[in-house]
């Protein structure tokens, strides 16, 4: 039974750095898709950023393409999401999901299996 948990949010100034972190407990996250989501006040989900954790193939949303990293950790136990230059439009809630992949390339899709219970991130103008 995976358990996702999720670290790193915090309240930054516009054009600030944060690093979240995505830790696993039982079961290695080789065998599975893991993504990130984030729900801003009174708008839906949207994906961000995901990894298949094996092929190390990553895949991100339009919105943060340049500004943010997702990236697999050697212990196969966490993934990271690096996010540069932050936005006002990047607050939110950001929740880790995990699903077992079906292929080399995640696709963000909605019916994950997993989820952590979220880490809010603030960016103030």
């Amino acid at each position: 039974q995976l358990q996702l948990v999720e670290s790193g949010g915090g309240l930054v100034q516009a054009g600030g750095s944060l690093r979240l972190s995505c830790a696993a407990s039982g079961s290695s996250l080789e065998p599975y898709e893991i993504a990130w989501y984030r729900q801003a006040p009174g708008k839906r989900r949207e994906g961000v950023s995901c990894l298949t954790f094996r092929y190390d193939k990553p895949k991100y949303a339009e919105s943060v393409m340049g500004r943010f990293r997702i990236s697999r950790e050697n212990a196969r136990r966490t993934v990271s999401l690096q996010m540069d230059n932050l936005r006002p439009e990047d607050t939110g809630v950001y929740y880790c999901a995990a699903i077992r992949a079906e292929s080399a390339q995640c696709t963000l899709r909605s019916a994950m299996d997993s989820w952590g219970k979220g880490t809010l991130v603030t960016v103030s103008s």
